[in-house]
């Protein structure tokens, strides 16, 4: 079994790929969904190069060459490939069995906001209709840099996971990726007039905006919402939002 070690790999690290990029969403708790394709060739080439080595090494075993290498005294060389490379199992079998959450509370939690007073403009006017859906980073963009203030009385309704202050005050809170999970940055919105649901849930909040400090300030944020209705929901399908 020991020879087959670097295949058994391949193809371990080929499923485990495959599963969350071919077989279902759950790739993107990690990366853009521009990125599937890549994942997608990726896993497969991983599991043609399994079973291309598996095939190679069973080819050797039956011809006897495995045999009389052991016997020149080289292969001990090759042992050691095998070992190292089962290392490899464990987080592949917890990516197939055990897949990891998208990224939470803890992680925007460690990053602290900082904004510069840049970008400070108009924006276009908001749809018509109440309530009006946006995403946490279209919010919180016009709350610190739209000049023309054109969210000031519209209701607002938009999704995110909880996240909270040890002083009790909770946020709707979303992060942006650029590539994938391990670039993302937290962005959130300060909910006033409601409980909040626990922590790391997902929940639809619908409110006004309460407009703070000076635009593009430290003092503006986070930005503040008025909560009217506040829903819990499902995890989205792709939980993170695009910078």
């Amino acid at each position: 079994m020991r020879r087959y070690g670097p295949a058994v790999v391949l193809v371990l690290c080929a499923g485990a790929v495959l599963r969350i990029s071919l077989f279902s969403e759950l790739y993107l708790r990690y990366v853009q969904p521009g990125l599937r394709p890549y994942l997608i060739a990726s896993g497969v080439l991983l599991l043609v190069l399994g079973i291309v080595s598996a095939v190679a090494v069973g080819r050797a075993a039956r011809s006897g060459v495995g045999h009389e290498h052991d016997e020149q005294g080289h292969g001990h060389d090759h042992r050691h490939g095998p070992r190292v490379a089962w290392l490899l199992v464990v987080p592949a079998l917890a990516l197939l069995l055990f897949p990891p959450p998208a990224l939470g509370s803890y992680s925007a939690e460690r990053e602290a906001a900082r904004y510069a007073a840049q970008g400070i403009g108009t924006f276009p006017a908001l749809p018509q209709g109440d309530p009006v859906d946006l995403t946490l980073s279209q919010f919180t963009s016009r709350a610190l840099y739209d000049s023309g203030r054109t969210m000031k009385g519209r209701t607002i309704r938009m999704t995110g996971f909880v996240t909270k202050d040890d002083d009790g005050t909770w946020y709707l809170t979303r992060l942006l990726i650029s590539c994938c999970a391990a670039d993302a940055r937290p962005d959130k919105i300060e909910i006033r007039k409601a409980d909040a649901p626990a922590v790391d849930s997902w929940a639809t909040v619908t409110g006004t905006w309460i407009p703070k400090g000076k635009l593009g300030s430290e003092a503006a944020w986070p930005p503040v919402l008025a909560a009217a209705d506040v829903r819990q929901v499902e995890q989205p399908e792709n939980p993170y939002e695009k910078r």
